[in-house]
């Protein structure tokens, strides 16, 4: 494995009794990304970061984590990687601060040490108010912020996210997108999985989705999206009673341009370029057709997500 590379995965195979959950799955990680796996519910999300973690075996295919093969060298992997998974794991009697002792002093902080990283870890997470109070009076979304601070008590070299932000509410979520881009701006990896598009499009840097247990689609967000639709210009005309002759211009133009036509006045133009906007936009003019306003738009990250994952996801994991 380079030395460039965080996670290396090859023909990974992982059955459940006669249920096929992943098939000959392939991909790469890079070391210092924020990486996002998408895919439905039951789709081999959960069961590949529980492999990943060394939490669950798998039945065959080649598995390098931070350059030790699993299930050979866990142990050592077990000591660079860090898991928040779907559900919180701490003692609801306890206050958030001494939940972080705790974990601290297990992992080797000592007194003041110990006390002095919890309250750091408060601080960052926005919790510092709540620390001295018993955790099964916080919310879901402080619950979440304490789980994922006492994930990182010691900051790990490959992070896994098990869809962290479900459930939070829309402030709890930001304080979570910017630990996760700090961790990874000091050079942890981050692999995280989530059914929040938005997220995965604001905060990866490469994305994977992941349907009916296989690797169907993977690159930047931008890549992704231009797998799956053209870009679309959308032009709002002065008069109404243009339109019709705006759609003869912009055919004479591009024939197979796929237009259509609202009752704002606003025409939705398929291109396959940029620099074709303006060629529609020189000829409307020439035409005597005087735009409003015109925007471009570029497929969604959505449409990405319908368009791999049509098969239903009907795997566990």
């Amino acid at each position: 494995m380079s030395n460039g590379i965080a996670i290396e995965i090859k023909e990974l195979c992982k059955n459940f009794q006669t249920k096929e959950v992943l098939r000959n799955l392939d991909l790469i990680v890079p070391k210092g990304k924020i990486f996002a796996l998408l895919g439905q519910n039951g789709a081999g999300k959960t069961t590949m970061v529980k492999i990943l973690s060394t939490l669950l075996n798998f039945d065959s295919g080649d598995v390098t984590v931070l350059s030790h093969k699993l299930p050979k060298d866990s142990d050592s992997v077990r000591s660079k990687i860090s898991l928040t998974g779907q559900y919180v794991a701490l003692d609801e009697d306890m206050t958030g601060e001494q939940n972080l002792i705790l974990i601290s002093k297990l992992f080797g902080y000592k007194g003041a040490m110990a006390k002095q990283r919890a309250k750091e870890l408060l601080e960052q997470f926005d919790l510092s108010e709540a620390g001295n109070k018993p955790v099964k009076t916080y919310s879901g979304g402080m619950h979440r912020r304490l789980d994922i601070a006492a994930s990182i008590i010691k900051t790990p070299e490959l992070l896994f996210l098990d869809e962290p932000t479900t459930g939070l509410d829309p402030r709890s979520r930001a304080v979570v997108w910017e630990f996760v881009r700090n961790l990874a701006k000091n050079g942890t990896t981050i692999f995280l999985t989530t059914q929040y598009l938005e997220e995965a499009d604001v905060l990866a840097d490469l994305i994977a989705v992941i349907e009916g247990g296989k690797i169907v689609a993977q690159g930047t967000a931008a890549e992704l999206k231009s797998l799956v639709g053209r870009k679309t210009i959308k032009i709002r005309l002065q008069n109404q009673s243009d339109t019709g002759r705006a759609k003869n211009v912009v055919h004479e133009v591009f024939a197979e341009a796929g237009i259509k036509a609202d009752e704002t006045n606003a025409l939705s133009i398929e291109i396959s370029e940029v620099s074709q906007a303006n060629q529609v936009l020189n000829e409307l003019t020439k035409a005597g057709i005087e735009p409003m306003e015109y925007s471009i738009s570029q497929a969604s990250l959505d449409e990405v997500f319908m368009t791999f994952t049509g098969n239903g996801g009907q795997n566990n994991g």
